[in-house]
């Protein structure tokens, strides 16, 4: 089943076409890798998917972006829907100075949740599905600042869940990590495609290579290639491609 759609997407900033006719779609519960040189469009991609390019100015799109067959940028739609649907990581591990119970419960309480034991069952359970909750358990009302950066960023992880959304989408998530806390990272993803439809931008080729399903090969802003990891990695139909995983460029 297909959980995401694009058809002819095309986003400019102000002159700049940054991607250009991308059509491609992502089936529930797998995982899929965005790899490409600096400025290839494959972060642009991703933002198009729950409409964080509407945050910068002179953005322009064109296309379609359908999220469980529902068009995201059709009129009438809310965008704080959409993203309840399509949570988001970021590169760096961005925790809220408050304790690790307030920043998991944050996404319930801004979607007007008040029901305590709702709360608290919810972001047990995000703590668990995020890998975090056997080493904080006893520190809940700590500062999450104090945690670790690996820890942070499934803190993090752990936030994007707590709405239980169906898609989630890691814009680098381990490039600021240690090779051990990206390890764990690499592992959750893992366990978390039994329950969601993950993309991730990486710069790791290696990554990719391990933990995807599908990958997408972007350059120049278009979509140069796009299959199963197996066949991109084994056999890439593009002379691009090979030299990009080959390390003869990017």
């Amino acid at each position: 089943m297909k959980v995401i759609e694009t058809v002819d997407l095309n986003v400019y900033y102000k002159e700049v076409h940054a991607l250009k006719n991308v059509t491609m779609s992502m089936n529930k519960n797998s995982i899929t890798a965005l790899m490409g040189p600096s400025g290839c469009g494959k972060s642009t991609y991703l933002r198009a998917l729950n409409r964080m390019n509407d945050l910068i100015e002179g953005c322009k799109i064109t296309g379609q972006v359908l999220i469980e067959e529902e068009d995201a940028y059709a009129k009438g739609v809310r965008v704080d829907e959409l993203r309840k649907k399509v949570g988001m990581v970021f590169q760096k591990p961005n925790p809220f100075p408050m304790s690790i119970f307030e920043n998991v419960a944050y996404g319930l309480r801004v979607n007007g949740i008040r029901d305590k034991k709702f709360i608290n069952n919810q972001v047990e359970k995000a703590l668990s599905q995020s890998a975090l909750l056997d080493e904080v358990k006893d520190s809940l009302k700590k500062s999450a600042m104090d945690l670790s950066g690996g820890q942070q960023q499934r803190l993090c992880i752990a936030r994007a869940l707590v709405i239980e959304p169906s898609v989630v989408l890691m814009d680098e998530p381990t490039s600021a990590l240690d090779p051990i806390s990206s390890a764990k990272i690499e592992e959750l993803m893992f366990s978390l495609k039994k329950n969601y439809t993950i993309v991730i931008v990486t710069h790791n080729i290696q990554q990719a290579a391990r933990i995807s399903d599908n990958t997408a090969f972007f350059y120049i802003g278009e979509l140069i290639e796009y299959g199963s990891t197996k066949e991109i990695f084994t056999n890439p139909k593009h002379k691009r491609t090979q030299n990009y995983i080959t390390g003869r460029f990017g």
